[in-house]
């Protein structure tokens, strides 16, 4: 199963510093991962540090990547739209990025087994630039899933959906982590995602990693307060489910 691990690890934009000495345990395959923090604490440029697309200090260490499979996608925040495209051509160029082009019959296969699973093969023969931001999304996981990553970076996913959508992917994408042994990090603004779904956690503020765990052991009223600057209480609702309380700013 493949695990990921970052070394003193680093980033910076001109003379600007972002992070430095970021260092975890392995993360491993199979699970979901929340990278969580306050507005420009650099979960952004985190991810992409790891996904090769900046430089800077450190080691990025991916180890068990299986034959045929990628070992780092990213999807970024902001994917963008191309109304030259439709959706369906937009899967398929993601899905032969790097490897040619000749299109298989297995690759179209692919891509209708992602719109079915996303829900969205209604939107299989519309063009991009007509979406919502929302479908933009979905339409964003089918290109990042279709390439077939070991890690899969998910700068927050589920931003522009709906409560049933963001519900519907982060479950999704739980079974599939597990399913694929693939190790999965999402930046998260909502903490109670992070509780239900994700089994660890990475807290990053103030240019260095803070905390990093299971993520009820992360998630904690002193660490709220701390990062975040809020009173808050954990507690467990009436299912047993843990669950973000926030009375007030700190």
């Amino acid at each position: 199963m493949v695990a990921l691990k970052l070394e003193d690890v680093g980033a910076h934009y001109g003379r600007v510093q972002v992070f430095e000495a970021i260092s975890t345990d392995w993360l491993k395959g199979g699970t979901l991962t929340a990278l969580i923090g306050p507005n420009a604490a650099g979960k952004s440029t985190l991810f992409k540090r790891i996904a090769g697309l900046l430089k800077g200090a450190g080691v990025v260490t991916v180890e068990d990547v299986r034959e045929g499979f990628r070992p780092i996608c990213y999807m970024p925040q902001d994917t963008g739209a191309n109304a030259v495209l439709t959706v369906y051509e937009s899967i398929l160029l993601a899905a032969k990025q790097g490897s040619g082009w000749r299109v298989a019959d297995g690759d179209l296969s692919e891509i209708d087994r992602l719109l079915s699973a996303l829900h969205i093969s209604d939107l299989a023969f519309r063009d991009l630039g007509a979406l919502s931001g929302g479908q933009r999304q979905l339409v964003a996981i089918a290109q990042a899933l279709v390439r077939k990553p070991e890690v899969l970076l998910m700068d927050e996913p589920t931003s522009a959906l709906d409560l049933f959508r963001q519900i519907e992917v982060l479950e999704f994408m739980k079974r599939l982590a597990m399913a694929e042994g693939m190790a999965v990090l999402i930046a998260l603004h909502d903490l109670n995602h992070a509780l239900r779904y994700c089994s660890q956690t990475l807290v990053i503020s103030g240019g260095k990693l803070l905390a990093s765990g299971a993520t009820l052991d992360v998630i904690t009223p002193a660490m709220l307060r701390d990062v975040y600057r809020v009173d808050a209480r954990v507690e467990n609702c009436t299912q047993g489910r843990p669950l973000v309380i926030v009375d007030g700013t700190a």
